[in-house]
């Protein structure tokens, strides 16, 4: 039995006036997602507990089937992973969002532009040499996500309050900055070093969005967990375009396959994830496919975008999967993290819907996956509660009626 987990982030939402009070998973063209629908199991799980923030990191954990209160952590210590740091007891790892601010003080960009790889490194480097002297080095990632990691032996940060950048979208940064007063200082710092940056004075005359602060959030340090095998018995790989993604697959002994053109942003290569997944199963039994674009839609505001991430992932990955995978046994977990409504333009807690399609059982019911289910009264609908489960549930039950 094969094992392909197809995760969309963020792609679940609420009803959009201009979409005639569709969701836009509801307004894609989706006709591999359709073709399956009413032969798969449907449900809704929880994946966010409720004294945790509704992050891709805890979301993401209880989809992989672990505990995210248990193994309480910032999501930093898994990019660093993923960029190949290898953190010391002593040091804690923040995340280093490069984000555009404004005269006004307001958080215009979260993703500072969506700044090429290199410009982020030219703007690190700054970092690096002006705070030289703090107790922080700076660590170059994808785009406008990066890795500040301190030198803290006395587990001063571990408590500090930090702010996602993408929940304070058009808001006061002041309102948000970190309690700590080191932290506090290295960011207002950041913008006075940044906004002088040639390349980010350049994109200020042309109107474009210079990357001109360092948000530093979602700090962590280095934890074991079991392995992914340990628990489930299967080999797998990760697939994605984020640090994270991939650093919490690493931290669980699963393959980082690399994808060259997986961006975690609209030009994405589909196509090449699914190829990735299709050759890695040829000799494993388990692929995690993780697409970050509609979330990063979500985070935009941008109605245009989700659809079309929804229906790339329908067409360029779940079509082609579905299509070579036919006339053997497997099952697909289609699903996302948590719901990224482009009205409110960030995370939301809450249940979302699952579809788990098993090519070795045969089902038919009369339900569309979308985020209808959530609260119909059907009996045939798992509920999930807990979101470690899911996987149990996946991996393990026969999936029979």
């Amino acid at each position: 039995m094969k094992y392909i987990v197809v995760l969309a982030d963020g792609m679940v939402d609420y009803p959009v006036p201009d979409l005639g009070g569709k969701t836009p998973l509801q307004a894609a063209r989706t006709p591999n997602m359709d073709g399956i629908q009413h032969l798969s199991r449907l449900g809704v799980v929880k994946t966010v507990p409720e004294e945790l923030h509704p992050g891709s990191d805890v979301a993401i954990m209880s989809v992989l089937g672990y505990d995210p209160v248990a193994n309480k952590n910032g999501r930093a210590p898994y990019e660093a992973l993923s960029m190949g740091l290898d953190l010391k007891p002593n040091e804690i790892a923040f995340r280093c969002n490069l984000v555009t601010v404004g005269n006004d003080d307001l958080m215009l960009d979260y993703s500072g532009g969506h700044l090429s790889n290199a410009h982020a490194k030219e703007l690190i480097a700054e970092l690096n040499d002006f705070f030289a002297d703090y107790p922080v080095k700076f660590y170059p990632g994808v785009g406008y996500r990066h890795i500040a990691v301190f030198d803290d032996p006395n587990f001063i940060l571990d408590s500090a309050h930090c702010t996602p950048p993408h929940d304070i979208s058009d808001k006061l940064i002041t309102d948000y900055l970190p309690d700590s007063e080191l932290l506090k200082d290295i960011v207002l710092k950041s913008y006075s070093l940044l906004i002088k940056n040639r390349t980010n004075l350049m994109k200020s005359v042309t109107g474009g969005s210079p990357a001109n602060m360092a948000w530093l959030w979602g700090q962590g340090r280095k934890m074991a967990l079991p392995s992914f095998e340990q628990v489930f018995g299967v080999k797998g790989g990760v697939i994605s375009g984020v640090d994270l993604i991939r650093g919490l697959g690493i931290a669980l002994g699963l393959q980082n396959i690399v994808v060259p053109g997986a961006t975690g942003y609209f030009d994405t290569d589909y196509s090449a994830k699914a190829r990735a997944a299709l050759d890695f199963l040829k000799d494993n039994d388990f692929v995690f496919i993780h697409v970050e674009a509609p979330d990063e839609a979500g985070h935009e505001g941008n109605v245009k975008e989700k659809i079309r991430a929804i229906e790339n992932i329908d067409d360029l990955i779940l079509g082609p999967v579905l299509k070579a995978l036919e006339g053997e046994d497997f099952r697909l977990l289609l699903m996302p993290d948590h719901f990224t409504p482009v009205s409110i333009k960030t995370h939301v807690r809450g249940p979302v819907p699952f579809l788990i399609f098993d090519s070795t059982t045969k089902i038919k019911q009369d339900l569309a996956f979308d985020e209808g289910i959530i609260k119909l009264n059907d009996e045939s609908l798992i509920r999930i509660d807990k979101g470690t489960d899911l996987m149990r549930l996946f991996i393990f039950d026969k999936m029979q009626i």
